[in-house]
């Protein structure tokens, strides 16, 4: 076996086919992906092939690796106009959960790496978050409004259990009485209840946990390293009897393989204490798209032309459609059916029926950060 060098093919029309994956089950186990080409900025991949002499070099699996970052600045800002916050922070990049149909995936390529194993095996951590998140509060101008974490990567996946990166951030926002949207699919948002309840109860805070599927076999393929769904419902369930506003999310929706499911995660949702509910259908933007067919291929090949015709039927006739107002829904019959179950299982359930803002009046810009005091 020996490695040649090709140009990346990350055409959405191109067909993945499960031999092509150059990383054997011993070497992946554990994680979500199934490739690790090359992103889209690289000049040329290595992609192994059989030489003929019918040797295999032996790897070793994938380890997690953590690689430090002194970030320059923490808060994130977007101008998206079908999303509900302008600000984000991410404490990481890439993501340990290692989510096969993860839209963030593809951030991996813009520093050099590939969003596929890389994404969820090479992590970069802000050990400075906190720091400069007071820093930029402290600014003259700044003007609070509701911080969304875990928009991109998870803020609670597994390397946060040592880092904790989202305590020192909770505290700051605690003390600076600012409002903060969490959205997550790990229990270990429950170790930060006591602050996000004190939060709450000044209307600065609220919790939103991703379920995708109920299906425990499924999840354990799909979302390798994330909770359960029972500990993610067990989160629910902690969460609001601890006063935090708590939703869930149904995302990704994946068309023909747990779309059936949805009824039934927002009814498990609502028997644990959640107040509201979203869903978000699955997103398949560049290099995810190949990744999460060559997972339909390995893990669901009977249903792969289905799955992937009802996508696309959703989409314009492509794996994707990123233009504002379609791509969290989508388009066309199936679609508006999604839309009509979801409004129609909620409205039954009595989910979505408040949802106040979160305080913004109450801030108290912090005088510390490396801000320069007034002299009077």
């Amino acid at each position: 076996m020996r490695a040649k060098k090709v140009k990346p093919d990350l055409s959405p029309s191109s067909e993945v086919k499960s031999d092509i994956a150059d990383i054997d089950a011993h070497r992946g186990r554990g994680r979500g992906a199934g490739l690790n080409m090359a992103g889209r900025y690289e000049r040329e991949s290595i992609e192994a092939f059989d030489d003929g002499w019918g040797t295999l070099e032996t790897l070793p699996p994938f380890k997690t690796h953590l690689q430090e970052e002194r970030a320059r600045t923490i808060i994130t800002r977007n101008e998206s106009p079908d999303i509900s916050f302008d600000r984000s922070i991410n404490p990481y990049r890439g993501c340990e959960h290692g989510c096969v149909y993860c839209f963030a995936r593809p951030s991996h390529a813009y520093i050099g790496l590939s969003p596929g194993l890389d994404f969820e095996t090479r992590l970069t951590v802000k050990p400075n978050a906190a720091e400069l998140l007071e820093r930029e509060l402290s600014r003259p101008g700044y003007t609070p409004r509701t911080i969304a974490i875990g928009t991109n990567t998870d803020p609670y996946q597994p390397v946060e259990r040592e880092q904790k990166l989202m305590r020192d951030i909770l505290s700051v926002l605690d003390k600076c009485n600012h409002p903060v949207g969490i959205v997550t699919k790990s229990a270990l948002v429950l170790r930060d209840a006591d602050i996000l309840a004190s939060m709450a109860e000044r209307g600065l805070a609220r919790v939103a946990i991703s379920i995708t599927t109920l299906d425990r076999k499924l999840a354990r393929t799909m979302e390798p390293r994330a909770a359960t769904p029972q500990k993610r419902l067990d989160a629910v369930r902690g969460l609001s009897e601890a006063g935090i506003p708590t939703s869930v999310m149904v995302a990704p929706v994946i068309p023909a393989l747990t779309d059936s499911e949805m009824e039934r995660i927002l009814e498990a949702a609502s028997q644990n204490g959640a107040a509201g509910a979203g869903y978000i259908l699955l997103r398949l933007p560049i290099e995810v798209s190949p990744l999460f067919r060559d997972w339909l291929l390995r893990h669901r090949p009977d249903s792969y032309r289905h799955v992937m015709n009802l996508i696309r039927s959703m989409r314009g006739g492509k794996d994707y459609d990123a233009e504002w107002g379609k791509r969290m829904r989508g388009e066309g019959p199936y679609a508006k059916q999604l839309a009509n179950r979801f409004a129609l299982a909620c409205k039954r359930l009595g989910l979505n029926r408040t949802r106040k803002p979160l305080a913004t009046d109450a801030f108290i810009r912090p005088t510390a950060g490396g801000v320069q005091l007034q002299l009077f």
